[in-house]
């Protein structure tokens, strides 16, 4: 098996960042790419520092470019499988199995949306949901929000924010409180909890009710149920919370010894910025117990009577 330092799962924001912060911490690092990322099919990335506005797919291309000086080794394909053994962690890809000391998953989440025809196809063109990501596009424009209780409330204040123009479909009963309903009203946000039959349109969108009628909008917002993209992280028993969601401390150690995760897998916000974060928070940590583990090797070498292998003090080199 080919070694590595650390196997990285996953080649979104969170990935990206972490190779790139354990390349340059001069640890042989592979990366698996599993795909295009989740947020492919949006026009634009926004809140990027300095890259404002870009398409996500070419954002993750000049991810992968900044990974070239550094000993990072990029192949495509998912993990298939990964196993703990006592130095470290088998993962078999598309090409077979590697084995690596540290194991970094940031293989994300896959959006499950309402049963509602015609919302999958329209997915990251006109149907969003996130309003700080999408709503600049669409400030000042008719625009719904798809939902219904505390957070179709949350969601259609949030929208309200970039238009004046907003009306909350809930699709049957709003389960909304009276403060809830007031709070819509004050702001203006019309309420509709006629059951819908499907949504169409390509530049804009119609949503069609079960009743006739129609209603013509620039964009629809809601927020999706999730679920791990991977089965690696309950495969290798980390620790998941209620909402399936890779639980992780604040350096993003997982419960399973030697496996960090970051990213969307963890519950943490959902913005391209906090990936990015989450990958390098994760990456400074896993790097830290490699540089300890190092020198308790070190350690060990160097107290080894000189009988046995290794009992002379290793010499000066380059860091591993």
């Amino acid at each position: 098996m080919q070694e590595f330092d650390v196997i990285v799962v996953g080649a979104g924001p969170a990935g990206l960042n972490a190779a790139l912060v354990l390349g340059g911490a001069r640890r042989r690092v592979l990366l698996l790419d599993g795909g295009p990322p989740r947020n492919a099919r949006a026009a634009a990335a926004h809140n990027v520092l300095t890259r404002d506005g870009t398409p996500p797919v070419q954002l993750k291309t000049l991810g992968l470019e900044d990974l070239t000086p550094y000993p990072v080794t990029v192949l495509p394909g998912v993990a298939r499988e990964a196993r703990a053994l006592p130095d470290g962690f088998a993962v078999r890809h598309d090409g077979g199995w590697v084995h690596a000391r540290r194991l970094l998953l940031a293989t994300g989440v896959r959006d499950v949306l309402p049963n509602v025809p015609g919302l999958r196809e329209r997915w990251g063109l006109t149907v969003h949901h996130c309003p700080y990501c999408d709503g600049w596009e669409n400030r000042e424009a008719a625009l719904a929000v798809l939902g219904s209780g505390q957070e179709g409330h949350h969601l259609a204040l949030s929208v309200r924010a970039w238009s004046k123009n907003v009306t909350l479909l809930t699709d049957g009963p709003d389960e909304l409180t009276d403060e809830q309903r007031r709070d819509l009203a004050r702001v203006g946000v019309s309420i509709s909890t006629a059951p819908i039959l499907r949504v169409e349109g390509t530049d804009t969108v119609t949503v069609k009710f079960r009743r006739g009628e129609r209603l013509t909008l620039h964009a629809i917002f809601l927020n999706p149920t999730q679920q791990q993209n991977s089965t690696l992280p309950a495969a290798l028993g980390c620790e998941m919370n209620e909402k399936n969601r890779v639980v992780v401390n604040e350096h993003g150690m997982t419960s399973v010894h030697g496996v960090w995760a970051a990213g969307d897998m963890t519950g943490a916000p959902q913005y391209v910025m906090s990936a990015a974060a989450s990958g390098m928070t994760a990456a400074v940590s896993l790097n830290t117990t490699l540089i300890h583990e190092n020198v308790r090797k070190l350690g060990a070498a160097f107290h080894k009577s000189p009988g046995e292998e290794g009992g002379e003090p290793p010499s000066g080199g380059e860091a591993s």
